[in-house]
């Protein structure tokens, strides 16, 4: 778990930025970073699970006249495929870390490397000559992230309370805030950040800021279709997907451990990891 923020086209001053980076501690408490030009201010606060001396962000890649900087929350399952894949175009890796990978495979196929990922995230990617910001989240939304145009500009991150934070920005609740509190919560509509401006970039959707204007647009939804596999065609196919989605989760350069609480999940995740990992598998 980590934690990424941005203020543009706004004032970035020094007490605001370490308010902001305060909030981010306890997603991401190993390394923290900053990234700055003309207007855009970029926060990153690290957990490291993937390469811990190689993974600093934001982190910045040239490509075809072209600079971009990225900060990033996740995890991508099929980092390897993607690496492959663009070793065979012609590029390099000083790491394996995934935030490299999906910062090269952006600057390669833009918006169209979202349909490629197979991970939990959330990203900003700052386009520097082109000046213009591009933010993405999973399919599912198992990472959060928050956005508010306020002044002009535009602030987000991973947790309201960092928007919060930002001098000027009230944490002001409206009916249709309070509506969400009283007759939804601890659940929320899709899109709704509680909080009077405050907006969620929904699951399976991407965002521009360009020239002071964001755009949002959807690039995934869950569709159905008819099921036509055997009953032990389908047993097979749902083993073989749960294995598989156990076993992309267990690439670390940390230790790894299952919390078993003794139920049916619990208890099935920990035995397919077993079979998977090659050290100690510790569980609690």
């Amino acid at each position: 778990m980590c934690a990424i923020a941005g203020i543009l086209d706004l004032p970035a001053l020094s007490d605001t930025v370490d308010a902001m980076q305060r909030t981010m501690v306890r997603r991401g408490p190993d390394d923290f970073g900053m990234f700055e030009d003309h207007g855009v201010t970029l926060l990153h606060a690290r957990l490291a699970v993937i390469a811990p001396d190689r993974g600093h962000q934001p982190m910045t890649f040239s490509y075809e006249n072209e600079q971009y900087t990225i900060i990033y929350n996740g995890e991508l399952y099929n980092t390897g495929e993607l690496r492959r894949e663009l070793l065979k175009l012609g590029h390099s890796f000083e790491s394996h870390s995934d935030t490299e990978v999906l910062l090269q495979g952006y600057a390669r196929w833009g918006r169209e490397v979202l349909q490629k990922l197979n991970g939990i995230y959330a990203f900003a990617v700052w386009e520097h000559r082109a000046r213009r910001l591009f933010l993405a989240r999973d399919r599912i939304g198992v990472k959060p992230l928050f956005y508010a145009e306020h002044g002009g500009g535009l602030l987000f991150a991973s947790e309201i309370k960092t928007i919060l934070k930002y001098p000027g920005f009230r944490a002001a609740i409206d009916v249709t805030g309070a509506a969400e509190l009283l007759l939804i919560g601890p659940g929320r509509t899709p899109g709704c950040g509680v909080f009077r401006g405050v907006r969620e970039l929904e699951p399976g959707c991407w965002a521009l800021w360009e020239r002071g204007r964001l755009t949002t647009h959807r690039y995934w939804k869950l569709t159905d279709g008819p099921h036509e596999e055997s009953f032990e065609e389908t047993a097979e196919h749902v083993r073989w997907l749960v294995e598989d989605a156990i076993r992309r989760q267990l690439v670390s350069d940390v230790p790894v451990g299952c919390f078993l609480s003794g139920g049916l999940d619990s208890s099935l995740i920990c035995a397919v990891a077993a079979k998977y990992t090659d050290g100690p598998l510790k569980t609690f």
